[in-house]
């Protein structure tokens, strides 16, 4: 029912205007639809309340010998099978221009690419479109896959995934020379990890059932296991990386502080802390087989006075003497802020080459960073900072660098994998402010499937920076770490990557032995922590 002709669907478009919704409109051939289309249409849709796609004709396709590869009726099912698609309606003409005089609709949505475009068939349909009262948006343009290389790849019997993800490491230097100057750059870095230490624990349970005495869920447990997670885990994974980590974290004395500095020590992380009186925070998550169907936190946030406070910055600006480079890891958990985080910042930075940082929570404080050489949030967290939630991923981006005075990001898309945002290298500076925009480069999920997402984030943190630390560029780093969060996504619950894990996924990547490409039932998952 929601693929309709031109007529019908000129009437539902005028009868949602009359009911007062807002009707946005994108056009264009649709031939494979993928992960890019996906996301250009998700972003329209979020400007209305319906949304109608629009597509070329087989009979007025001007794309090349054989095409369309699919035909217009399968074209427009495709299309229709999206939730967030209202109506389809395919176009018997060459352009879109008589369409939209008949569609009028309240938002044209193109990609990117036509932002700066002068095809006199584009501006004419802008035109038509402002004529009407309509406005003309342009999505963000940030996962870019062409329809058209999609079909060569096929016709050359190549995986389309395994060739964007051999250009990217070719193109990157990333073969197996380039892997081992890099990681192995890794050994003997000291770097600083400042942050909460966080309990990981992860009840295992046979069944999950609706209680008798009313609609809750009744769980019965059978096992638990606990890791060290925040930021003792990113400790622990630079530590298994080659690194010589030390954690400047807050700890009550107990016991239970007591045998994590032990374990720490064992691995070879230096641990110094400031006492506090609360103890640490523990987040349990019940397990029917693989499935997650609850999360219990324990514990409360962390209280600092301002002796307290001025001693961690002190600890931890001590600890940075020497350094190669710095992590600070908000976790919302209190010891830091938004009033904190600033002086460790700026602290940090006189004292490091290389300064990262990443939130995890809803009161963390992405918008209190200074001066950093890379950020690492997710899509939903820098917008959420950034109170932005429509427009394209790389002018949000943009704003999050130039608030925090920042150099670049690495930004995680869930399924679609992340984008590692740059700026040129010969980006200018007035003052503390960058002058240039960033540049993005996509790096798709190397993960086949998700047994557990909790740590991802950590994984890829910690090897972005050391690849920062060892001379790489940041998109090197978006790539190693990326390799580092797939593999921790294949694993229950927190456990340490090494170098040779590292090695041995790029090394996967670069010969294109990749054994899920792009299998239908695969579920692809990004380097986002949980």
């Amino acid at each position: 029912m929601k693929i309709l002709n031109v007529e019908h669907a000129a009437d539902a478009v005028r009868a949602a205007q009359r009911s007062g919704e807002t009707v946005v409109q994108c056009h264009g051939c649709f031939d494979i639809v993928h992960p890019g289309h996906i996301r250009h249409l998700r972003h329209a849709r979020s400007f209305g309340t319906r949304l109608l796609v629009t597509i070329t004709g087989d009979a007025v396709m001007s794309k090349g010998e054989g095409r369309p590869l699919i035909p217009q009726e399968l074209r427009a099912e495709n299309l229709a099978a999206l939730d967030f698609v209202d109506w389809v309606a395919i176009n018997d003409r060459p352009t879109a221009a008589e369409l939209l005089e008949r569609i009028q609709p309240d938002v044209y949505v193109k990609g990117k690419e036509y932002e700066r475009n002068g095809d006199p068939r584009f501006l004419l349909e802008r035109q038509i479109v402002e004529r009407h009262g309509g406005r003309v948006v342009f999505s963000s343009g940030d996962v870019v896959f062409s329809s058209t290389a999609l079909i060569a790849a096929m016709e050359a019997r190549t995986d389309p995934f395994q060739s964007k993800v051999r250009e990217l490491v070719d193109r990157h230097q990333l073969d197996a020379a380039g892997v081992d100057a890099i990681v192995g750059a890794f050994r003997g870095k000291r770097v600083v990890v400042c942050g909460d230490v966080i309990v990981d624990t992860y009840v295992l349970c046979d069944r999950a059932e609706v209680a008798g005495e009313s609609a809750i869920l009744s769980l019965r447990p059978v096992d638990r296991r606990s890791f060290d997670g925040g930021a003792a885990i990113i400790a622990q994974h630079l530590a298994a990386m080659g690194a010589s980590p030390i954690l400047v974290t807050s700890l009550p004395r107990n016991l239970d502080s007591e045998r994590l500095r032990r374990r720490l020590a064992d691995r070879g992380i230096e641990t110094r802390h400031v006492e506090c009186e609360r103890p640490i925070v523990e987040k349990q998550r019940f397990l029917v087989g693989a499935q997650k169907v609850m999360k219990l936190d324990l514990g409360q946030r962390i209280d600092l006075d301002a002796a307290q406070r001025d001693r961690y910055l002190e600890i931890a600006l001590d600890a940075a003497k020497g350094a190669d480079a710095a992590i600070i890891a908000d976790f919302a958990l209190g010891l830091l802020n938004a009033a904190s985080i600033g002086p460790l910042c700026r602290g940090l930075r006189e004292r490091v080459r290389i300064l990262s940082g990443d939130v995890s929570g809803r009161r963390a404080s992405l918008l209190g960073f200074e001066e950093m050489d890379l950020l690492c949030p997710s899509e939903s967290e820098v917008r959420e900072a950034m109170h932005l939630p429509e427009d394209g991923l790389a002018s949000v981006v943009w704003s999050l660098l130039d608030v925090t005075h920042s150099r670049a990001a690495i930004v995680t898309l869930g399924p679609d994998g992340l984008i590692a945002f740059d700026r040129p290298p010969d980006a200018e500076r007035q003052g503390s402010r960058w002058l240039e925009r960033v540049a993005g480069e996509h790096v798709p999920s190397f993960a086949p499937f998700a047994v557990d997402q909790l740590g991802c984030g950590d994984a890829l943190l910690s090897a972005a920076t050391l690849t920062l630390a060892a001379g790489g560029s940041v998109a090197q780093a978006a790539i190693l770490g990326n390799v580092a969060a797939a593999s921790e996504a294949q694993r229950l619950g927190n456990i340490p990557i090494d170098a040779a894990e590292i090695r041995r996924g790029l090394l996967r990547l670069h010969n294109a032995q990749l054994a899920y490409g792009l299998a239908p039932t695969a579920t692809l998952v990004g380097a986002a922590a949980v």
